[in-house]
């Protein structure tokens, strides 16, 4: 049974820095993709960085030069490092996996989430 589990959300002032950190536990062969998902209050869930196994990154507009994504193979642990925090960065901000093994092929995971808070 692959899990994923997040740490790191908080409450942070406008400005501040934060990093989430997302670990994959369990039996599996490799980690195709790894991303980072966020949902605000009354909102849908969004993209907000993700990164393939070849190094490959794209990030949402909104967020673009001010989070980075960056992984750890040999952890398999994913992290995002978010800068110049803005209130409307508030949300549950879940982690997400594509991974494959060998009894169940490519599937998608997603972590239990954790909220970040920026105050004005």
């Amino acid at each position: 049974q692959v899990q994923l589990v997040e740490s790191g959300g908080d409450l942070v002032q406008h400005g501040g820095s934060l990093r989430l950190s997302c670990a994959a536990s369990g039996r599996f062969f490799k980690i195709n993709i790894w991303g980072w998902y966020r949902q605000a209050p009354g909102k849908q869930r969004e993209l907000v960085a993700r990164v393939t196994s070849g190094g490959a990154t794209n990030y949402a507009d909104a967020v673009q030069g001010r989070f980075a994504i960056s992984r750890d193979s040999a952890k398999d642990t994913v992290y995002l490092q978010m800068n110049s925090l803005k209130p409307e960065d508030t949300a549950v901000y879940y982690c997400y996996a594509n991974i494959y093994s060998f009894n169940l092929g490519s599937v998608d995971y997603w972590g239990q989430g954790t909220q970040v808070t920026v105050s004005s």
